[in-house]
């Protein structure tokens, strides 16, 4: 063997004397893939009395791939060439899975609507004012009744997007739902429209009586300071006004004078 080739084969590369090209690198690459494969394949398909250990001799043949290495192939002793041929099949041919559009019945592969709503409408049949209209999250909840179970535990939970607040950037970002799939939940959550009146108005009565009790008791708070702040407590010490009249109980021998001004009665005796 020549020194240069034997140099070859140890290195798996030309000699780095040479200078290769990024393209020829991995042509060589591909082409030492595809001969290791190549012998996997060859040993793979091999009898099982030659896996085993036949009596016949085997002898190794260095074959030049030309890509830069060497491929060992076995053989008897009498000269009998065994190289197998693997053939790969080709691959198979995977078509692209197109969606239908619901609106106008025509394949497509990919939408606004199919991504962010899992909604199969291209984009040319996408309305953004009228039926396909997006809603916010408070807005769901307060119009057709919905609780958050309704939209994120019940199966299959509604998908929405993300959008900054427009009133305050740094608040919180907004939940928009697409407001036909809100009006599917409403129906499946109420039934039908009557029920849904239905709820809407006992529920505004129950509004109505909330704020009338809410209005009753801030007036009876305010009568209640009002007639607090009218009324005020005499806290000055009453003194007695006794008249000049003086009556004598002569069983007891005592004196009484009573007052003018509470009627209370003193009596007192004279030495």
């Amino acid at each position: 063997m020549d020194p240069s080739q034997a140099e070859t084969v140890d290195g798996g590369a030309p000699s780095p004397k040479l200078e290769l090209s990024p393209a020829m690198r991995a042509k060589i690459e591909r082409n030492r893939q595809r001969a290791l494969m190549l012998r996997q394949a060859r040993l793979a398909s091999r009898p099982l009395s030659a896996v085993e250990g036949a009596t016949a001799a085997k002898v190794s043949k260095t074959i030049d791939s030309g890509a830069g290495f060497f491929i060992e192939e076995e053989g008897d002793l009498e000269g009998e060439q065994k190289i197998k041929v693997v053939v790969h099949q080709p691959a198979p041919v995977i078509e692209p899975e197109y969606l239908m559009c619901d609106e106008c019945q025509k394949p497509f592969m990919d939408s606004y609507l199919s991504n962010s709503f899992d909604l199969s409408v291209c984009d040319n049949c996408r309305d953004n004012e009228e039926k396909h209209k997006l809603i916010s999250r408070t807005e769901a909840k307060q119009r057709y009744l919905l609780k958050d179970c309704d939209l994120d535990k019940r199966e299959p939970p509604l998908r929405f997007i993300l959008k900054k607040n427009p009133h305050n950037p740094r608040w919180g970002d907004m939940k928009l739902y697409l407001q036909q799939q809100v009006e599917k939940r409403c129906m499946e959550v109420w039934g039908s429209e009557e029920a849904l009146e239905e709820a809407r108005e006992t529920r505004e009565e129950n509004r109505e009586v909330q704020k009338q009790k809410r209005f009753n008791k801030k007036v009876k708070e305010l009568r209640r300071a009002v007639r607090s702040s009218m009324w005020t407590k005499n806290t000055t010490a009453h003194q007695h006004e006794y008249g000049p009249e003086e009556v004598v109980d002569e069983e007891e021998d005592l004196y009484k004078k009573t007052c003018q001004t509470c009627g209370h009665e003193l009596s007192y005796e004279k030495m």
